[in-house]
């Protein structure tokens, strides 16, 4: 990330994220206080509101989870500052019953909600289509396809917000978040930072009963002059074609649209609307393009979101009207797009010829023939493989006694946990319910339950469960793993980093003080890569007759990394002393670093430039075959 584009002057022009860029269009819109959860793919956000701290008048905080960065948000906006926040759609799950309320109750500052969706599950336990909390919570939602459109929405987004005092969401897209793209950048009219009196504003912000009645009927009123609004809205777009079948479509599909109809030869022959107020739906925008069509083609991600309303509408505008999309499975409901899928779908409804030419579909079959699987794996150095080492060894020596084992994972880069050669996650679900799981499981199954989480989601979700396993003694294992920051998502700060937003100083709390303050009475902490002696401790908390927590604190191996290049410390590798090596080949069978690999001699070898030196293998020999490579 470049921070200076995204501080460059009006008028000029910077290549950058779209991530970055709304950013950008926040800091144009004056925004003043910011709060995140990070999550791919709006992690970049986040970072770079973090950089730029100190350079403008905003408050920023990296929050405990989505739905406490809300409502630092919307606080906010209750006293007339605008805020900004963003979330991925599973994010958003957790946030939605604030958002809900959010829709009743209105706000005074301008508020944004970027919530990001993420076909294909690149990131994410689900492809969740999270374009439906706009319409349940009656909130308006604006789609950018470009990061031009993204920073314009931004901006465009506070002034909505503020003109109707409703919340409004920016649905955005993986593909529409990592891409880059050259944006013009607007004035920065940023006034001085300042607190406001509260008995000044004379605001009210509650909703229950009668009064959530009354509310209720607000909120339609509000829909429908949004929805007149938005049927002149700039982020709406015709392509005039002279066919009779048009294309209506949004977000980052408007792009595979554009290169599609390039590669099938037709552009320029078929109407196109590319509708960037996707709530409310433009309804007469709509209908004014339907009619004259004998066929439409609709192209979304990810479920038929605007083909029901194009079906809604067509009944009243072209009731002979013959809808394409996702209902007759012209396209998948499943995975995310492209231009070869979209040209396909286009031609075939259609009834044009078509055939990709390129045959780089072809190519990659033929490069992956013979290949191995290969499956995701922790990083070199990583302190929850020497967790896992240890825990692999500790119910070795349990398995005489007969004990099964249940093994409940979670979201974090733990969820390597499900892969092999480690293969123990009999569930893996959503952020903090392998604790909840636990809690259900522990008096209906035979088998010992074994939680995992990360620090981040500890704090993010886990809690709650945790406190209810202590009031209903419940016995079971749980693993914190603490590698002090948020590390699947960028390595950002959380509750169990001694640094907060901007790397400012930031008051650590320790995760086994919560659980020995909760009543838990088995708690006990190790270091990650003391293997042998993580043994012990572990088989003690699998035969724990209650619940037992084990905290495994040692920092991110690239979080470590980084600091100390910062500090000008050297990374110092680890080597295979031949003359020792009987090959047993137990650091690779049991450690499974992929820092190590086999010489054509088919002797043990570790790559310097992938070894992080954490010692771990070394540890493990048998024979003292591995030390550090300045220790000859």
């Amino acid at each position: 990330m470049a921070v200076k584009d995204v501080m460059g002057a009006d008028g000029t022009e910077a290549f950058m994220l779209s991530n970055e860029a709304i950013v950008r269009g926040a800091l144009e819109a004056d925004v003043k206080v910011v709060a995140f959860y990070p999550g791919a793919p709006t992690s970049e956000i986040l970072d770079t509101f973090s950089e730029l701290l100190g350079s403008f008048d905003y408050q920023m905080q990296i929050a405990t989870n989505e739905k406490v960065a809300l409502e630092i948000c919307a606080g906010a906006s209750f006293a007339g500052l605008r805020s900004v926040t963003a979330m991925k759609s599973v994010g958003a799950n957790v946030a939605s019953d604030m958002l809900f309320v959010l829709g009743y109750t209105g706000v005074r500052g301008g508020m944004v909600i970027v919530i990001a969706d993420d076909p294909h599950a690149h990131s994410s336990q689900t492809e969740q289509d999270g374009r439906f909390f706009a319409p349940a919570a009656y909130i308006p939602m604006l789609e950018p396809s470009t990061a031009q459109e993204s920073k314009d929405m931004v901006r465009a987004a506070f002034e909505i917000s503020e003109r109707y005092r409703v919340p409004v969401i920016i649905r955005t897209v993986t593909r529409v978040n990592h891409q880059s793209g050259v944006v013009k950048l607007g004035e920065m009219r940023r006034a001085p930072f300042r607190k406001v009196r509260w008995s000044e504003l004379k605001e009210e912000y509650r909703t229950l009963g009668e009064v959530a009645r009354r509310k209720k009927v607000g909120m339609l009123r509000r829909s429908a002059e949004i929805e007149a609004e938005f049927e002149g809205s700039q982020f709406n777009r015709v392509l005039p074609g002279s066919g009779d079948v048009g294309i209506i479509t949004s977000s980052v599909s408007y792009l595979y649209v554009l290169e599609a109809l390039k590669t099938i030869g037709i552009e320029g022959k078929m109407p196109v609307l590319k509708v960037g107020t996707t709530y409310p739906v433009p309804r007469r925008l709509v209908g004014s393009f339907l009619k004259g069509l004998k066929g439409v083609i609709v192209v979304e991600e990810l479920s038929p979101y605007i083909e029901k309303e194009v079906c809604v509408i067509a009944k009243e505008s072209s009731p002979a009207l013959r809808v394409h999309g996702k209902r007759d499975g012209t396209f998948s409901e499943a995975w995310e797009l492209n231009p070869d899928i979209v040209a396909a779908g286009i031609a075939k409804a259609a009834g044009l010829e078509y055939a990709p030419k390129d045959g780089l579909l072809d190519e990659a079959r033929k490069l992956k023939e013979g290949m191995p699987e290969r499956y995701p794996t922790f990083c070199p150095g990583c302190p929850h493989r020497g967790t896992f080492v240890a825990l692999n060894q500790a119910l070795k020596a349990l398995s005489a006694k007969g004990t099964g084992y249940y093994f409940a994972n979670d979201i974090g880069c733990y969820s390597m946990w499900v892969f092999p050669p480690i293969s123990k996650a009999d569930s893996s679900l959503c952020m903090g319910a392998s604790v909840g799981i636990a809690n259900g499981l522990a008096n209906v199954i035979e088998e010992r339950v074994v939680a995992a989480v990360g620090d981040s989601t500890f704090y993010h979700a886990a809690l709650p469960a945790l406190m209810n396993a202590v009031h209903n003694r419940n016995k079971f294992t749980l693993l914190v793993l603490d590698n002090s920051v948020t590390a699947m998502t960028g390595q950002q700060p959380n509750l169990s980093t001694e640094y907060t937003a901007g790397w400012r100083e930031g008051k650590r709390v320790p995760i086994e003080d919560v659980c020995r303050a909760a009543g838990v009475e088995f708690v006990e902490v190790i270091d990650s890569y003391q293997v042998k002696e993580n043994v012990p401790v572990l088989k003690r908390a699998l035969e724990f007759d209650g619940l037992s927590v084990v905290v495994s604190r040692r920092e991110c191996a690239l979080y470590g990394d980084r600091r100390k290049r910062r500090r000008g410390e050297a990374i110092v590798p680890f080597e295979v002393d031949k003359g020792l090596c009987r090959r047993p080949y137990a650091c690779i069978r049991d450690v499974y670093c992929p820092a190590h690999e086999l010489d054509a001699d088919r002797q043990p070898r570790i790559s310097p430039d992938l070894c992080d030196g954490c010692s771990v293998c070394s540890r493990m020999c048998a024979f003292g075959s591995i030390r550090r490579a300045d220790q000859k």
